[in-house]
Parts: C-alpha cells; structure tokens; sequence
C-alpha cells in the first residue's frame, strides 16, 4: 500500500505563468510524483492522500463497506456496443467524465486500485480504478485479477474505471441522461477505454462485469485473444469451453470453474475474464488449450439429437446462431459487446483449425433443470465416439438459414449448418 500527499499550490514556475504542483513533505519518493501525475493526466487531482492498492482488511479500516448487492442499474454505453445498453452522446459522457473528475478531485482521499481482466499474457486488459471512496475498490478489487502498477504504466491501451459513490443523485439528469438512477448508473465509452459509476453502481456487479467486458473485448482481440461468453467445465484432465443458454448454465453451476460468463481463448490456453472465487490473487490462473467446445442449445422439436459431433465450420456457424429453443442469440451473448458476433465467429473458426479442438453440439432439452444429468451428457460426448450432426427434417435448418443470411450479408464458405 502507498499513500501520496501532493499540495497544490498556485505558484508560478519560473518560466512559465501557469501553476504547477509542488510535492509536499509526506510525499515518500519521486514514484509518488509519478501516480499524482498519472492521475492528474486523467483529470483527478489530489487534495490530500491518494492511497494505492490498499488490502481489503486496509479498506475495510478506511470506512469500506460490503453495500447490499443491486441489479438492472441503467447501462449507457458509447461506441460500438451492440446489445442490451443505452446510447450516451460523446458530449453527453465528455461532461460527465468532467463532472465525476471535479468531484473525485474535491474529496480528500482518493483511492486507486490497479487489476486485470483475462490472464498474465499479452491478451490481457490492465485497468486502473479512481475512487471517491474505499467502498468501491473493495467490490472492484474482488472481481479483477491483480496485476502490477508498472504494468498498468507500461500498458498501451488500459482501462481507466471513475467511480464517484458520494456523487450527486441527480447528475444523470444534469446532462440529459434523464431520470431511472436513483441508486446510481454505468456510463462507458468504448472508444476512450473509459467506465464510470455513479452512485451505488458499483453494487450491481453483473451490470459493471458485462460493461467491463464491452470495453475489453476490442483490446482483446486486436491483441489476438477471443473474448469468448463461454463457462470453463473441468473434468478430469480436460478442459471444456460450454456455450449455453442461462438457465442451462445456473442449474449446472456448481460444476462449473466460475458460473460468470467470459473466457480469454488464445494460443497460450484460457482464463476466465474474472477472478474465481478466492482464488489467490498473485495471478490469474491460466488452463491449458480446450480439449473440447461444446454449444448446448435447447430444442423440444426433438431435431437436435441428443449430442452430435461438429466440424469447425459447423461450430462456427452453430456458434453464430446461438439458437435456443426457438430463439436465435448471436454468440450465446445476452450482454453488450462490442465485437461484431461474425467476426468473432470467423476467429474461432480458426482457432478451431490451428488447435485441432472438438466440437460438439448437445441438446440440453429435458434435462435443464438437472445439471448433473447435462454435466453426464457432454462427458459422454467427450468420450464415445458420437455420430456428425445431422438434424431430422429440414424446417430446422431452413429457420436458421433465414435468421442467419437476413443478419449476416456474406458468410464465410466453411460455414455450414
């Protein structure tokens, strides 16, 4: 833990006209000038202490508190956020960017917290939180793997996350935003690698996990990883990514590494976004490569059988429908994001390719509510030398062929149903 103290002052540089900070006697050394700077370049200048990386026990002696949890707190993403979200205007976030920054920097303390999402390897997003208060970096430090300050100073593109929990109520509506946060809101824009919470918003955890996720997402996959909406299925000594529908998932959660949705894929193997549970912080833990994907969908037409071995451009195209039970959700992701599904879809295509991983299409229909029994089913895929996939009469295929061709104007030729 470090505590910074850095004195304003409105004295002239010698050369110059302008002010400019003066380091106060409390300042331990030039790496504390280092973070009043870091931090005053995002718009956050420090009254009296700013405190880095506290421990929860060091939180909790500050004042932090474990703030009941909430959800359905209203989203407002900028950018390319394609699913589940708000739209907010650049000038709408540019002046409340300006709002929570004055704000942070009016407190006294300020606290900073420096985590990660996805693994050590250069798939990885650093991300740095500034808070009005210890509160939120306790719910934020439990969620985010840790990582090193160097590495966030270090990172080419990180994620700067203001939380302003002593905001004023009404500053939605102080820039159009209008009313339904009386308990806080989540502003992102995609564009700058910027989230802001308002308010009590940090309670919301899922709401912040998929926002922080949207904005990961590109980071991700420029730096050749795949953000992916799957859950991790260990068993024995293989590695499952699953793909299915929600209710699948919460029926077969304790099973599962971590019931939260999102992996990182890449050449290295898979981590999930989040940290598992009280997994030890030192890092995140990577698995080895997918011995297997698996896309549970939910069919009561009874067209599906019951599992079925897919090529790779039959993953991808399956994977791209996300279809379930009548309904068709691209990617298997509910949330926003801010990767198109197709081209999401094209990578794992060739992930598929150059890891050699199986796949596998199992119809969870009749036996969701038992996780166990669907745990049973994809083990036995895994194992048996199960037949291709090949659906019972053609009305199936022809409903995916219209969703598919009517979203996805070209599709790769390997895609096939």
């Amino acid at each position: 833990m470090i505590a910074i103290s850095l004195a304003r002052s409105a004295v002239s540089s010698p050369n110059s006209s302008k002010p400019f900070f003066r380091l106060s006697r409390h300042s331990r050394s030039w790496s504390s000038y280092g973070l009043n700077s870091a931090l005053a370049a995002k718009g956050v200048l420090v009254q009296d202490q700013a405190f880095l990386n506290l421990k929860p026990t060091e939180l909790l002696q500050k004042g932090a508190t474990l703030a009941e949890s909430l959800s359905g707190l209203p989203i407002h993403v900028r950018g390319h956020a394609l699913r589940g979200s708000s739209e907010i205007s650049k000038p709408q976030f540019t002046k409340l960017l300006k709002q929570v920054t004055s704000h942070i920097s009016s407190i006294s303390n300020i606290y900073v917290h420096d985590g990660a999402i996805g693994s050590r390897s250069k798939c990885n997003v650093k991300i740095r939180m500034i808070s009005d208060g210890p509160s939120t970096i306790l719910a934020f430090s439990n969620i985010v793997w840790e990582t090193t300050t160097r590495a966030i100073s270090h990172d080419s593109c990180p994620l700067t996350v203001y939380a302003a929990e002593s905001i004023s109520p009404g500053v939605g509506n102080t820039i159009g935003l209008g009313a339904g946060g009386d308990n806080g809101f989540i502003a992102a824009d995609i564009e700058r690698s910027m989230l802001i919470l308002c308010g009590k918003a940090f309670s919301d955890t899922n709401g912040t996990k998929e926002t922080l996720v949207a904005l990961s997402e590109p980071v991700i996959f420029a730096r050749g990883g795949l953000p992916l909406p799957a859950r991790l299925l260990v068993s024995g000594d293989s590695v499952v990514l699953l793909f299915a529908p929600e209710d699948v998932i919460q029926n077969c959660a304790a099973f599962l590494v971590s019931k939260d949705a999102g992996v990182v894929l890449s050449s290295e193997g898979v981590v999930p976004f989040f940290r598992i549970g009280n997994t030890n912080t030192n890092g995140p833990r990577l698995f080895k490569s997918p011995s297997a994907i698996v896309l549970v969908t939910s069919d009561d037409s009874r067209t599906i059988p019951p599992a079925s071995k897919l090529c790779p451009g039959q993953a991808a195209y399956h994977f791209l429908a996300g279809y379930q039970n009548g309904k068709f959700v691209p990617a298997f992701h509910k949330g926003p994001s801010s990767i198109d599904p197709l081209e999401l879809a094209k990578a794992l295509l060739c992930m598929l390719k150059e890891q050699q991983i199986p796949s596998f299409l199992v119809n969870a229909k009749g036996i969701e509510s038992a996780g166990k029994d669907l745990v049973t089913l994809v083990e036995s895929a895994l194992s048996m030398n199960i037949p291709p996939f090949q659906a019972e009469g053609g009305e199936l295929k022809r409903r995916y062929k219209s969703f598919v061709s009517e979203k996805y104007q070209q599709l790769p030729e390997d895609f096939s149903f």
